[in-house]
């Protein structure tokens, strides 16, 4: 802008690629920080883990065990499967993020008869190991159940089961008396 008009539009039109270049940089990191934000959102959208399943669906009443060794339960009936770290086929619900899970195991049996040796008793298994069990029976009833739930810190990958130890057995049906549960509280990694 100092000798000629020619070279005043030249420098007002760079004046003003500079200003819209400016914005346009701003609005550029606006949108990555968004981005970025979002994506976290939706990471832990993805991981959210949540299942709910019962021993089975059958109208009439059915027993399972005793069985001559531990067995894994394998849970049939499906209510939730958030994030399908339950595997139906095989009892296990893989843990997809480390993580503080809360889990919970319902057991019931009907005996038959007052004084049966048998109990209704499980065992609350990761990667292998039992970190908690129950056992109910009281021989002055028909019935036995029994409760177990926790808080448990959890690592990605680690497996969870509900053992069947050997002289017990459980029974269920469309009431689902016999359940396993479980959810990520909040995610540690």
């Amino acid at each position: 802008c100092l000798m000629d008009q020619a070279s005043c539009g030249c420098c007002l039109m760079q004046q003003q690629i500079h200003r819209m270049k400016e914005f346009f940089n701003m609005s550029l990191n606006e949108l990555e920080k968004e981005l970025t934000k979002t994506k976290t959102v939706l990471n832990n959208v993805r991981s959210r883990s949540a299942f709910s399943v019962a021993l089975t669906s059958q109208s009439k009443l059915e027993c399972f065990g005793p069985h001559r060794d531990d067995k894994l339960i394998r849970y049939k009936h499906v209510f939730i499967n958030l994030g399908e770290g339950y595997n139906v086929d095989t009892g296990i619900f893989s843990a997809p993020r480390s993580g503080v899970y809360s889990l919970a195991v319902t057991v019931y049996s009907d005996s038959g008869s007052p004084g049966n040796t048998l109990a209704a008793c499980v065992g609350l298994l990761v990667n292998g190991l039992v970190v908690a069990g129950s056992r109910e029976k009281n021989m002055q009833d028909q019935e036995d159940s029994a409760t177990i739930v926790m808080a448990i810190h959890l690592k990605a990958g680690d497996k969870v089961a509900v053992n069947l130890p050997i002289g017990c057995f459980l029974c269920d049906d469309s009431s689902h008396y016999n359940t396993f549960t479980g959810f990520l509280l909040y995610a540690t990694d």
